[in-house]
C-alpha cells in the first residue's frame, strides 16, 4: 500500500511539473523589461502632401508601392519601399515589453505604432537563445549561432554569424536592430541558401516573410501565402530565388513564416495568414515597419 502511494504521488508530480513547463514555456506571458525609447532615432514628422490608397502610399520622405506576383503556384505579396532617412525603416515589441510569450497581432502592434506598413518580425518570444537588439537596446546577448541580419543606423544591412561576433561588439559598430531567425536568402546579390535548406522541421512550401535591400534606403518587404488551396507556398530556395531574379535584392534575409507570415498596410492586412488551417492572423513577438 505504501509503495502504492508513493508511486501515485511520483505520477502527480511528473504530471504536474510537465503541465507546468507547457505553460510556462508556450502560455504563460512573462515581461522582462519594458521597451526603451530613449534610444529610437528621432524622424522628421513632416509628411508633406500624402497621396495614398490600396496599392500605393507617396508623401515627402516615404514611397511605397505594393505588388502582386503570383509563382511556384504561390501568390507573393510586395511591397517597395523608398525612404529619405533610414530612420523610417523602425522595429517595435508587442506591447511594448521584452518578454516571454508577450505577443500581439501584426496588424495590432502597427495599428499602435500608427505604421504605414508592416510585416511580422523573427519572433524572438519562441526562442531561449539568440541575439535581440532592437532601436539601439540590447534585450538579449546570448548567441544561438545562428545566421543573424543586422541593420544599422546608416541603414545598411549585413548578415552575420552569432559564433562570430557578440552583439555588444556590433552594437559599437553602429548595429541598431538584429534579427535572429535566418537563413540568409542573398548575399552581394547571390543567392545563399541550396534547394535543402530549410528552417527546423518545416515544410519545403510554406507561407513565408523576408526582407530585403535593393540599395541605399531602397528596401523590399516581401511575404509570400501558402497552406491553402489557391497558394501552395514557398522553398526558401524558392524564395531566394525571386528576391534575386525579380526584385534584384543585394541582401535578402529569412524572417518567421508559417502563421506568423503577415503583411498589414494602410490600415488593413493585405495578405492571407494561415493558422491551424484557417485564414487567420497570428500573435508573434514583433514587427518591423515603416512609419514616422
Amino acid at each position: 500500500m505504501k509503495n502504492k502511494i508513493i508511486f501515485i504521488s511520483y505520477v502527480s508530480f511528473i504530471l504536474l511539473f510537465t503541465l507546468y513547463f507547457l505553460f510556462d514555456t508556450f502560455l504563460i506571458e512573462r515581461k522582462y523589461e519594458n521597451v526603451d525609447n530613449s534610444n529610437i532615432i528621432e524622424t522628421e514628422d513632416n509628411k508633406g502632401s500624402v497621396i495614398s490608397n490600396s496599392n500605393y502610399y507617396i508623401d515627402d520622405n516615404i514611397i511605397i508601392e505594393i505588388k502582386e506576383y503570383y509563382e511556384n503556384d504561390t501568390l507573393i505579396h510586395v511591397a517597395d519601399i523608398i525612404v529619405s532617412s533610414p530612420a523610417y525603416l523602425k522595429t517595435a515589441l508587442a506591447k511594448d515589453s521584452y518578454g516571454k510569450n508577450v505577443v500581439e497581432k501584426t496588424s495590432t502592434i502597427a495599428e499602435r505604432k500608427n505604421a504605414i506598413l508592416a510585416i511580422n518580425g523573427d519572433y524572438y518570444g519562441v526562442q531561449e537563445k539568440g541575439y535581440v537588439l532592437r532601436n539601439g537596446v540590447i534585450y538579449r546577448n546570448t548567441s544561438a549561432l545562428r545566421e543573424d541580419l543586422v541593420i544599422y543606423e546608416d541603414g545598411s544591412f549585413e548578415i552575420i554569424n552569432e559564433g562570430d561576433i557578440t552583439l555588444e561588439e556590433l552594437k559599437e559598430k553602429g548595429a541598431y536592430n538584429v534579427f535572429s531567425f535566418g537563413p540568409s536568402l542573398v548575399i552581394d546579390k547571390e543567392i545563399s541558401v541550396s534547394k535543402n535548406d530549410e528552417v527546423d522541421k518545416a515544410m519545403s512550401s510554406n507561407p513565408r516573410t523576408a526582407i530585403g535591400i535593393i540599395s541605399e534606403n531602397h528596401y523590399v518587404f516581401v511575404v509570400s501565402d501558402g497552406r491553402t488551396s489557391e497558394s501552395e507556398g514557398l522553398s526558401l530556395y524558392e524564395l531566394a530565388t525571386f528576391m534575386k531574379e525579380e526584385l534584384n535584392v543585394d541582401i535578402a534575409y529569412n524572417l518567421d513564416g508559417g502563421g506568423s507570415s503577415t503583411m498589414y498596410f494602410n490600415g488593413e492586412v493585405v495578405n492571407n495568414p494561415t493558422t491551424n488551417g484557417r485564414i487567420k492572423e497570428r500573435s508573434v513577438s514583433d514587427i518591423v515597419y515603416i512609419g514616422y
